[in-house]
This record gives C-alpha cells, sequence and structure tokens, in this order.
C-alpha cells in the first residue's frame, strides 16, 4: 500500500525581530555577529555555527592543537569549553594557569587556526566535577552560594578578575576568537543572580556579540540579558537505574517545535519546582543549542551506552525541528586532572546524586578520552559539511511539521519527518532511528511538499520507496546549482566544490534507498550520466538507476552554458569525506582514517599499516608522503594514493596479561545520595579485586593505547601506587592511553554484586558478574603528512 506524505509550506513569515536585543559585536570588525529572533548572522550573511566542547584543562596541552585540528575537519567552528574554577583554585589564592590550565594559549590555539571561541565562565560549572566546578574553600565559607549574596561574589569578582586577564585581548574587538561567553549553568531560578554575574564580569574586563545561558528546566533568565541556549541527550546517566529509557531523551527523536528539555540536570533541581513554558523565548531568541549530546557520560548507577546513529540521527532531527545552532556536549574527551587535595570528579561524598569516575571524563564522544576517532565523528561530520555550504540557506528556513504526525512519543509506527523551508524551496528530514526500540521499514514512502502562493506542488520521488529502519537522512528541494535547479534527490548534500563556473554539488546515498535526482528542464541543456537512465516527464529530467560511488559524476549544462557536477557517493565512501585546503586549492579527501589540514599540510592519522586516501581534485603533481613521493591512480574522479607498509606499526598487536590474583566475592552493595547505588570504597580494590600484570614496552610508540577486553564491575588501572585509568563496565572495551614506557600496568577489576541496583546495558549484565581480563591489544596509530611535490 502506498503511503502518501503531505506537508504544506505557509506563506513566508514576516522579517524577523532585530535590534532589540541587547548584544553588539565590536566597533569596526569586518564580519559583524548580530543575533536575530530567529537565526544569527555573520558578516550580513545567515550564520549556522557549530560549536564542540573540549575542556582543555582535562587533556594534555602538549596535544592541544591537533585535537582542535580533528575538531575543525569534523567541522566544528567554535570550541566551547568550561573553566573550572576548582582545576585553577583548588587552594585558596593559588591560581593557576600553567600547563594543562593554561587557558590563554589554548584560545589562542583556536585563534590560530580559526577556530572560534566561547568560554563558559561559571563560576558553578557542573561538568560532573567536584562541587559543580566551586572550590572546597568557597563551598566551606559562611556565604550562599550561586546568589548574590555579598559573602559569595567577593570570591566570584575575583574568579572573573583572573579569566579576564588570561583572555584579556583575545576579543572580536582585537581580531580574536571569543563569539559569546556563557554565564552559570543551569539555574532554573535566580535570574536577578545570573545578571549581577554578567554585570560582574563586564565590570571585569570580559565582553562578547553574545552573552548566553543553558535555557533547559523552564528556566527563568534575566530579559533580554542572556540567549537562551537548549540542548537534548539521547540518553542520560543521571536518572535512576531502574527508569528504563527516559521519555525526556526519546522525545529528541521525533520532529517537535518544542525547544526545551525538562530532564537536563533535573535531579540537581528540587522535585517541587516545576518547569515554566518550555517555549517561553522562542518569540524572541532563535532556537539555539550548547548541549547536543555529542555521547554521554558514565555514572556508576547507571550506564549509557550509545552508538553513532543514536548521536547522528539525533542531531540530524534537530536541524529539521529548526535548529539554528549545533552545539555539542561533549565533542572532545578528556581526563579529569589529579586533585591535589582530593579526586575531583562528582560524587556521593561531595552531596551529588551520581557517583563519576575518578578520572576518565571520556563521554563517549567523537574524539575520544586520548583523541581516539569514533564513527560518530564521522556520523557528524556529514551533516557539518552541510551545513557549512547550505547553513545560510537553512538557518532562514522556518521547520513545518507535516498533517499526519505521532500522536505521542511511543508511536513507532507513523513516520517521522520534517521540512526547512522559505517560500521557494527547502530540505526535507526523516528521521527512522530510535536507540533501544528499533522503528520499522517503511514501504511504499513517498512525500508531497505543497509551496505557497501557486509556487507547486513537489511529490518524490517518482516511484514510492522503503525508508530502511535506522535510516535518517536531509534530501534538497528546489536547490539551485550554478544556475541548474535540482528538483529533488533522494540523497543528501554533503558539500560544493570548485568554482562557481564549474561546481561539483556532492550527495550521499542512503543504504536501501536508490539515488534518483530530478532536474527542472527549464534550467538544463544537456545531461550525461555515467550509468542509469536519464529521461524527461512533466517538465523534469529523471536521473535514475545510478550506482553510488566515485565514479558516479552526472554532468549538466545549464542553459546559460555554464557546467555543473552532480557526484553522488554510496553512504559508507560519503562518510570517509573530509574539505579543506591542500597544495594550494580547496580539495575534497576521502579517507576512513583522520584528516587534519594545518596550513596546506595534510596530515593523515591511521592505525592501519597501508592507509589509503583519495583526492578531489587530484593533484598536478605526486605527493611527498614522510618524504617519500608516491603517485595515485585513479578512483573514479578521485585520484587514490596508498602510503606505508613494512614493520607492525599501526597494526593491532596482543599483549601478554599475567593473572595476579583472583577476584574475591563482590563487595555488598552500598547507597548515597538518593539512595542511589555507590561505587565500592577503594578498599576493596586492595583485598578483592582480580589483579592483572601488564609490562609496557620500553619502545612503544608514541599515540598507542592498550585496549583492553574485559568484563567486571569497577576496573582502575595503576603505575606503582598511582592510579592512571579507571573505568565503569557497560560492555565495551577499555582504552588505555599515555603509558610510560617500561612501565608496570598493575589492572585491578571488581565483579558486580548480583544485589546491586546498577543499570548496565542488558547484553552485559551477565558479565559485569565475573571480574576478568579477557584479552589485550596494543593499538598503535601513526600520522602521515602529506605534501605536494610541485
Amino acid at each position: 500500500m502506498t503511503r502518501p506524505h503531505r506537508l504544506r509550506i505557509p506563506a513566508p513569515a514576516a522579517p524577523p525581530l532585530t535590534g532589540h536585543l541587547p548584544f553588539a559585536d565590536a566597533p569596526g570588525v569586518t564580519d559583524p555577529i548580530e543575533v536575530t529572533s530567529r537565526w544569527l548572522t555573520r558578516g550580513g550573511r545567515p550564520w549556522f555555527p557549530v560549536s564542540g566542547e573540549f575542556h582543555y584543562s582535562r587533556y594534555p596541552a602538549g596535544e592541544w592543537e591537533e585535537e582542535l585540528l580533528k575538531m575543525k575537519a569534523g567541522g566544528v567552528t567554535a570550541v566551547a569549553s568550561y573553566i573550572i574554577w576548582i582545576h585553577h583554585e583548588e587552594i585558596a589564592g593559588r591560581v593557576r594557569f600553567d600547563g594543562n590550565r593554561d587557558l590563554r594559549r589554548f584560545a589562542e590555539l583556536c585563534a590560530r587556526h580559526g577556530l572560534d571561541f566561547i568560554p563558559r565562565i561559571g563560576p558553578w560549572s557542573h561538568a560532573e566535577v567536584r562541587g559543580g566546578g566551586l572550590p572546597d574553600w568557597l563551598l566551606a565559607r559562611d556565604c550562599t552560594p550561586r546568589t548574590d549574596d555579598p559573602a559569595y561574589l567577593e570570591p566570584v569578582r575575583g574568579w572573573f578578575a583572573a579569566v579576564a586577564e588570561q583572555l584579556r585581548g583575545l576579543d572580536r574587538g582585537h581580531g580574536d576568537p571569543i563569539i559569546a561567553i556563557q554565564i552559570e549553568n543551569e539555574l532554573y531560578d535566580q535570574p536577578g543572580h545570573l545578571r549581577t554575574l554578567k554585570r560582574m564580569a563586564q565590570e571585569a574586563g570580559l565582553g562578547a556579540p553574545m552573552w548566553t545561558s543553558t535555557a533547559w528546566g523552564g528556566v527563568q533568565l534575566p530579559g533580554d540579558e542572556l540567549l537562551p541556549l537548549y540542548g537534548g541527550y539521547p540518553e542520560a546517566f543521571w536518572t535512576e537505574a531502574d527508569g528504563g529509557w527516559p521519555d525526556t531523551c526519546r522525545k529528541h527523536f521525533f520532529f517537535t517545535h518544542q525547544r526545551d528539555d525538562e530532564g537536563i540536570g533535573a535531579d540537581l533541581r528540587p522535585t517541587t519546582v516545576r518547569g515554566g513554558d518550555p517555549d517561553a523565548f522562542a518569540d524572541r531568541f532563535p532556537w539555539a543549542t550548547c548541549e547536543l549530546g555529542g555521547g554521554m557520560a558514565v555514572a556508576y548507577h547507571r550506564r549509557p551506552r550509545l552508538d553513532a546513529a543514536d548521536i547522528g540521527a539525533l542531531g540530524l532531527t534537530k536541524i529539521g525541528c529548526g535548529s539554528v545552532w549545533q552545539g555539542y556536549y561533549m565533542f572532545h574527551g578528556g581526563t579529569n586532572p589529579a586533585g591535589e587535595l582530593s579526586a575531583l570528579q562528582e560524587s556521593h561524598a561531595t552531596g551529588y546524586p551520581n557517583d563519576l569516575p575518578v578520572l576518565t571524563y571520556d563521554f563517549q564522544t567523537p574524539l575520544g578520552e586520548y583523541g581516539q576517532y569514533r564513527p560518530s565523528y564521522d556520523e557528524l561530520r556529514l551533516q557539518h559539511l552541510l551545513l557549512a555550504d547550505f547553513g545560510h540557506l537553512i538557518a532562514p528556513m522556518g521547520s513545518v511539521l507535516p498533517e499526519q504526525r505521532p500522536d505521542g512519543q511511543h508511536d513507532r509506527d507513523t513516520l517521522r519527518w520534517a521540512v526547512r523551508a522559505d517560500g521557494t524551496s527547502g530540505f526535507l528530514f526523516v528521521n527512522n532511528h530510535q536507540p533501544h526500540e528499533p522503528l520499522p521499514d517503511r514501504p511504499d514512502t513517498s512525500f508531497t511538499v505543497e509551496f505557497p502562493g501557486g509556487a507547486g506542488t513537489l511529490t518524490l520521488p517518482s516511484s514510492p520507496v522503503t525508508v530502511p529502519a535506522g535510516a535518517y537522512f536531509c534530501w534538497p528541494l528546489r536547490l539551485d546549482v550554478a544556475g541548474v535547479r535540482l528538483e529533488w534527490a533522494t540523497a543528501q548534500p554533503v558539500c560544493t566544490l570548485g568554482p562557481d563556473g564549474r561546481p561539483v554539488l556532492v550527495l550521499a546515498a542512503t543504504d536501501g534507498i536508490a539515488p534518483e535526482l530530478a532536474l527542472d528542464a527549464g534550467t538544463v541543456k544537456s545531461v550525461s550520466a555515467p550509468s542509469g537512465d536519464v529521461a524527461e516527464a512533466d517538465g523534469r529530467i529523471l536521473v535514475t538507476g545510478l550506482r553510488p560511488g566515485t565514479d558516479a559524476l552526472v554532468e549538466v549544462e545549464a542553459v546559460d552554458g555554464r557546467r555543473v557536477g552532480l557526484l553522488v557517493l554510496d553512504a559508507a565512501t560519503a562518510r570517509t569525506v573530509y574539505r579543506g585546503e591542500a597544495g594550494g586549492a580547496e580539495r575534497l579527501v576521502l579517507c576512513a582514517d583522520g584528516v587534519v589540514f594545518d596550513r596546506g599540510e595534510v596530515r593523515v592519522h591511521s592505525t592501519a599499516v597501508r592507509p589509503s586516501f583519495a583526492v578531489l581534485p587530484a593533484p598536478e603533481h605526486a605527493l611527498v608522503v614522510d618524504g617519500r613521493t608516491v603517485t595515485g591512480e585513479a578512483d573514479g574522479v578521485f585520484a587514490r594514493y596508498t602510503v606505508g607498509g613494512g614493520g607492525a606499526e599501526g597494526e593491532a598487536s596482543a599483549v601478554p596479561v599475567t593473572l595476579v590474583r583472583p577476584a574475591g566475592p563482590a563487595p555488598e552493595p552500598s547507597t548515597g545520595v538518593l539512595g542511589r547505588a555507590s561505587a565500592p570504597a577503594d578498599k576493596y580494590f586492595d583485598s578483592v579485586a582480580a589483579e592483572y600484570r601488564i609490562d609496557v614496552p620500553e619502545d612503544l610508540p608514541d599515540g598507542t593505547v592498550l585496549r583492553l577486553h574485559w568484563s567486571g564491575d569497577v576496573g582502575r588501572a595503576y603505575v606503582g601506587d598511582t592510579l592512571v585509568a579507571d573505568q565503569f563496565f557497560s560492555g565495551r572495551f577499555w582504552d588505555i592511553g599515555r603509558l610510560p614506557a617500561g612501565a608496570v600496568l598493575r589492572v585491578r577489576v571488581l565483579p558486580l554484586h548480583a544485589d546491586a541496583m546498577v543499570h548496565v546495558p542488558q547484553n552485559a549484565r551477565e558479565a559485569a558478574g565475573t571480574a576478568a581480563v579477557t584479552r589485550a591489544e596494543w593499538i598503535s596509530s601513526r600520522t602521515w603528512a602529506v605534501r605536494p611535490t610541485g
């Protein structure tokens, strides 16, 4: 049975409000940032930023630069970071900005590589940090934190002054990267205090075009003083162990116009507090985000496990809902610094409802705790390429929901889709994925989109298709490509490449849906396709039967003589696309591994012995890779290069693991705040944990990670008496990096008690009862530097 899905685009809305907010960029900047009531602009053009959270104080300073370049290559345009007070002033009066705490150097690196910077200055951050980031010495004072109590504001004033001194001269007025400053975090009922903090930050010398606040939980904000930013996570560690998948997470896999998420931070709000209007700011502020789930932390009592598709589907759905700023928490993982006076993680011991690991803050991010590339990095990069080229079109487009919509958050039978559109063109979004409860195939699906004012109706594709279970995608509607109008494509736009006179639009096919291109015949003089069929009907030229891949280039000549290419990559290849400057030109690089672009040089990060990459347009000369000349071979319209070879670098090599002591009985369960399960006490790791010995080679290459395949409840790894890594078991392997060459590593693992009120993913619960390291391997990653010979 054919299942038509209909949607009517309303007449274009009145222009957005402008100049109504007390935000202003520095005088004389060449690309002034403005905030309208519906979208952001930069240099007078609609602007769709992508921000990603990376905590410099949780990462080695010597590795910051390469990790920032990884984020940039992943499509992040702005780096956000909490400035965590306790990391800088654990001891009262000794404020440290040295080493991994060097805030100024971090911001300068962002500026060097064209990344915007968003400091989240607190004073309270949360960030799963001890005291929410407020130092112990402050909490011990006779004051009421997070209020206008003068005894609290006095040390906050000193903290803001210290931050301002580090960031002095790095504002927009000096051509530097700070585009926004967040005040506090998740403060839901103190609008006057938020205003006070903003004034204090300004008095300290901090300034930015935008001042922001988190806006979930029915927050009360001080008038128009702060731009509300929203969030949404695919899973949550802060809910109850036996609560199932929270509805507040489930909602983010539906297209909706509700911005608020009443679930984030709910464990830290009194249960008597009721959220306010979830759309309270919709008429005056654009829908911007700062905490879309780039991953999720793991607490002791609840251990969410995310897949790349969970993160990718949530991100794409938010664009379809109306987001005009994709902000991720976290985008890059890290490790808690070792405190001088105590451990620095959130825990029951500090009065918080959740016990977090002492060290790891990996967060299951696109870039991991040690800089590892994850599949979610590829999923999000594909979307960010779309926003880099088409975000200025999407941002002003309203989100329109279809006539038939799901009747509740447990409706798995109604297709989830939406359109972002203006009066004549748009982008169609579909999400058929959600975690935990898979959605079914949607056979015989077509879409009818009616544009207003006699602009006509599109029904696509030409024949109904099956939307596969787990699929999520964006299709263009009436997209202009250098004078050729693409009426629709059943493939997602990735980016454009090449000069205006001969651009190539790259598209990504969706597994299970045959790519189809429909061109407005009135804009086309001729079409040449390497495979498939070309036919004209009803004023459109249809290209069907394409085999997506590196050679699926459809060449189109416009009626004005310009030439356009439409390249349709298969879904897997599209997730290897990078775009950046190389050899004096902008190029596409296809690589299954990591790629960064650094002032003319391209670097490939790979765990493979012989990685390969393909380039378009092909360089005119051979390439030099680590001093060796390599030549390319044709891979469709790309030139492909293979590098490396010989030796064991890059290979996973087995590691001898010696059992020193078997595990004893699992510790009896204990509970803490809110009656939630507490992590086992330190004493159990000395007495009943299984212990394994692993010898670290003297010649261990830099960047090598030890991967443990293990089971149990909690694992800790030590060099001597120093804790160097820890993990709560969720059914995944455990990576440990930055191990000193020649060290002896002792890994201790506790079993999970059968009665522990702990949520572990269902297929891992049984294994958690047995403490064991079953296999270990070294995962070595090598970097290849690529430059042209000419």
